[in-house]
Order: C-alpha cells, then structure tokens, then sequence
C-alpha cells in the first residue's frame, strides 16, 4: 500500500492519534506535513519518523485558534510552493476541557472549542480545497468521536463540534462528488487508549482498551487505493475491515 510521493498534512500531529498516523503514512512512503501549535511535541513526532527511516518530515508550527485567515492562506501558499499539490489532510487536532453542565459551561471555553474543533477545520479545508483539486485522486478525513455524537449529557461545546464536524464533512462530500477527485470521511477511532481518552475517562481501566497503533490500517486504507470512490462516509474502526 505505497504511499510514495503522496502529500498528507497532519493537524494535532504533535502527539495522539495525530502522531500515529503520520508514522504509519510516512512509513509507506508518505510526505508528511506535521501541524501541532507545539514545537517540542512536533519535534518528538519529527525524530519517530526519523528513526523509522520513513521520508523526512515537514514541522509547521501553526496554532489553529489563534492564527488569522492570512496566516491560513499563507500556509496554503507555502505548500504550493513547495510540493504544487496536496492529496491529503487528515483533521487530527481536538480541544478537550472536561464533560461539563451547560448551565455552568464556560463561555470561553466554549468559544475556544468551537474555534480548534470547527472552525479550523473549516477554513484549513477552504483554504487547501484549490491544492487537493491539483491532485488526482485526494482524501480529507475528519477524526469524530463515537461517544461525543450520541449527544451525551455533559458533553458540551466538544460534543457540539463533533456532530457539527459530522455534518460539515457530508455537506462537503455531497459538493465534491461529482468532480470524482477529493474524497472526503469521517473516522470514529472508538475507545482508544489515547491522551485525550485519558483525560475525559480518567477512572478508566486503559488496559481494556485498544492501542493507538490499532488505527495503522484504517489510516492507510483512507488515504491509500483502496478508499478511492470512498466518500461521505463516516468509518468506525471497531467494525473496520478491508
């Protein structure tokens, strides 16, 4: 399953799920393009790949709430400029603060979780929708949360986002299917023994849970071949196979 040659940016790409899926596409020959606002922890993502002799990555220090719509659009120009196309954008980064009451639900936090969770997700998109158009065949994957879309009490502007993450990526793949070019789904990684798993269940036995290195596959098959035709879908990997 070569991904060689193929143009992936990773968001939340410092650590998580982010960082496990620039691994396992890099080490299938991708050109990983890792987004995190955290320098130290992109720069542990950067020595991964380097150990694993997958191609060299490129660090992007980029802070989805708090950057301007230039700054956006300048993110956009850089890869132009260096790569002239895109093939794909895995939607990776998450704002979690705690399962809280909306009666008590902090304006600024909600405000915060609205902008990282999307927001970003909206206007990267926009602004790398013209790159992936150059490509021919892309994939934009959102990453969802099986629990946060059951509409939980308590989820908060976290659970708003996701389902509005959800609605978000079908109304794109409804507008990009006929073209037949950029694909476009959702991934639900289901209980996984991640970071932000860890802080929204902490009383949680995480040996019951799965690895995040669980998920290799279901990253390669989104953004490889095989889930070419594939679009407007929303992919549990607990159910996942080829």
């Amino acid at each position: 399953m070569s991904l060689k040659n193929q143009v992936i940016l990773i968001t939340g790409a410092g650590g998580g799920l982010g960082s496990v899926a620039g691994l396992s596409l890099a080490q299938q020959g991708a050109q990983i393009i890792l987004l995190d606002k955290s320098i130290p922890k992109l720069e542990k993502t950067y020595d991964t790949l380097v150990a694993a002799h997958a191609p060299e990555p490129i660090l992007y220090p980029f802070d989805l709430a708090g950057a301007t719509e230039q700054e956006y659009y300048e993110l956009a120009e850089r890869i132009e400029q260096k790569y002239g196309a895109l093939h794909g954008v895995l939607h990776s980064a998450v704002e979690f603060n705690a399962f809280t009451p909306i009666s008590i639900h902090s304006t600024k936090d909600w405000g915060h979780s609205l902008n990282v969770n999307l927001n970003a997700p909206f206007l990267l998109t926009k602004v790398l929708l013209p790159l992936l158009e150059k490509s021919t065949q892309a994939s934009i994957v959102f990453t969802l949360d099986s629990y946060a879309l059951q509409a939980p009490a308590y989820a908060g502007a976290y659970g708003v986002t996701k389902i509005a993450l959800q609605g978000f990526a079908n109304i794109l793949a409804a507008e990009l299917e006929a073209a037949g070019k950029i694909r476009v789904n959702c991934l639900t990684p289901g209980p996984i023994n991640s970071p932000i798993r860890k802080k929204s269940f902490p009383a949680e036995d995480q040996s019951r849970l799965a690895e995040m290195q669980s998920l290799a596959p279901v990253y390669l098959y989104l953004f490889g071949q095989a889930s070419i035709g594939i679009t407007g879908h929303t992919i549990d990997a607990r159910t996942f196979h080829l």
